[in-house]
């Protein structure tokens, strides 16, 4: 049998680092964070009439959310083992519960940002934080409940702009508020989380090791991990454009507010759908074909989002391609910058700055063009993505007989 780690109530098994109730809480964060994310941007008519905002004032709602992002996944990372897995969860929930409450109730535009801001923090922990443990916390399982929990953001992405439009955009506080006292619920079940996670043996050295930093190796390894950070931080950037601006431009081209927060929620419906879909053909073909096709699906699609007629329909298609980017993309990177250890912790913190990028820049787009401007914009964000995925297909292609290629 299975030796148990037991606390009262709670039991961990000696292969896991949860509890079956702390699996579903996890899961359940996973939503939360798919969903506050997803909030901004059918809010943004109601956050420009409530506070007196410019397209990208407002935009600076989803910026803020994004900076505290990247600061959460850094400060997740560094603390990382060094203090209990309880604790760092804990304090991210927990910022998450406060600065919801913090926008939502906020008299002034400054409080609002800031409580944004924190918002966002907690969600870096979290999203950093549950993907590393689920990384290492179920052994042979850990992609599969991966798979798993990555899911659930799509689920709560699909569910933010929903209930926005079931309620109005108007009624955004409530809405924040309700999910601050669901993030705040989310505390209990952390005690069926193993405070320490058993380090990893074998795999690639460290990279915090001076003496592995400073080989010849890891230094040919900088222009593969600087592409994989273009890469990633665009195509978050199209990423959070579309769920932020989809609604406005749909509105402004001539839809209802209610299709076009729904067409937003199916924008994010269908982005979880891409994942399904593409994990079996990620045995037949290889990550850099994926993506690829997946960033040149983006493209034409997001010029087709141009056209008003189909722009909803358009917009759909690229939450479809756009999909299977961010996590085939991660073992893609693994393997071919195996230098860098913590490689996966950077990119994923400096994607995050697409999402700060994405809402000022896209608003002062409307600002000196029209609103009809954001998809040929994001088209040459997508442009961009599919050239660096040709650039770094090119340059880790495996000669035959040979190991990939090094730029």
């Amino acid at each position: 049998m299975r030796t148990l780690i037991a606390r009262p109530g709670k039991a961990v098994r000696s292969d896991r680092s949860f509890s079956t109730p702390a699996i579903v809480a996890s899961c359940v964060g996973f939503v939360l964070i798919g969903a506050l994310q997803s909030l901004y941007g059918p809010a943004l008519p109601a956050l420009r009439q409530d506070f007196g905002l410019s397209p990208s004032g407002a935009g600076l709602a989803l910026s803020a959310h994004f900076v505290g992002g990247v600061t959460g996944v850094l400060a997740f990372d560094r603390a990382f083992g060094r203090i209990g897995n309880r604790a760092l969860l804990g304090t991210s929930y927990a910022l998450m519960a406060l600065g919801s409450v913090a926008f939502a109730l906020s008299p002034s535009w400054p409080p609002a940002l800031l409580g944004a801001l924190v918002t966002g923090f907690g969600f870096g922990g979290i999203d950093y934080g549950l993907n590393q443990l689920f990384a290492t916390g179920f052994g042979r399982r850990s992609p599969a409940m991966l798979n798993v929990l990555n899911a659930h953001f799509g689920i709560g992405a699909i569910a933010g702009p929903a209930l926005i439009g079931l309620f109005g955009a108007d009624r955004y506080p409530s809405v924040f508020t309700a999910f601050a006292v669901l993030a705040a619920l989310l505390l209990i079940p952390l005690r069926g989380v193993r405070d320490r996670t058993p380090t990893a043996t074998g795999g690639a050295p460290d990279d915090s090791d001076p003496a592995v930093r400073t080989t010849g190796a890891a230094r040919r390894t900088a222009p593969l991990l600087a592409v994989f950070v273009v890469l990633y931080v665009l195509h978050v950037a199209v990423e959070a454009g579309v769920g932020g601006w989809e609604p406005t431009h749909l509105e402004a081209v001539g839809y209802s507010t209610t299709l076009a927060a729904s067409a937003t929620s199916v924008y994010w419906l269908m982005m979880t759908v891409g994942r399904f879909l593409v994990a079996p053909l990620t045995l037949r073909r290889s990550e850099p074909v994926i993506i690829a096709v997946s960033c040149a699906g983006m493209a034409v699609c997001l010029i087709a989002a141009a056209l008003p007629g189909v722009a909803p329909y358009a917009y759909a298609g690229v939450g479809l391609f756009i999909a299977p980017i961010f996590p085939t993309g991660l073992p893609w990177l693994k393997r071919a910058v195996p230098a860098a250890q913590r490689a996966g912790a950077l990119v994923i913190a400096a994607s995050m700055v697409g999402g700060v990028a994405a809402g000022p820049v896209l608003g002062r787009t409307i600002e000196l063009f029209e609103v009809r401007a954001v998809p040929v914009v994001l088209f040459v964000l997508a442009a961009v993505c599919l050239a660096a995925t040709g650039w770094l297909a090119h340059a880790t292609r495996e000669p035959q007989g040979g190991s990939p290629r090094t730029p």
